[in-house]
């Protein structure tokens, strides 16, 4: 149970770092653990409910700025 409130504590805080940097309505937020004996948190940023939908096309772009939005998530972050 401890694990569960230190993993939700952070991923809130980094929730914010990642709603201060990208414009959206709000941060989803997905555990899952299907094919690895662990399970991943993923927080996307979303306008509308259908932003969150896996099955869609990911977003393509270049990994210089992949590095400025993390960087500028990681500046954000209090």
């Amino acid at each position: 149970m401890i694990y569960y409130l230190k993993c939700y504590f952070l991923q809130k805080k980094i929730a914010k770092a990642i709603k201060k940097t990208i414009e959206c309505k709000k941060i989803s937020m997905s555990v899952i653990g299907l094919e690895v004996p662990h399970a991943h948190i993923h927080l996307i940023p979303i306008n509308k409910m259908s932003d969150a939908n896996f099955s869609n096309d990911p977003i393509k772009m270049s990994d210089e700025d992949m590095h400025k939005i993390c960087m500028a998530i990681k500046t954000n972050i209090s």
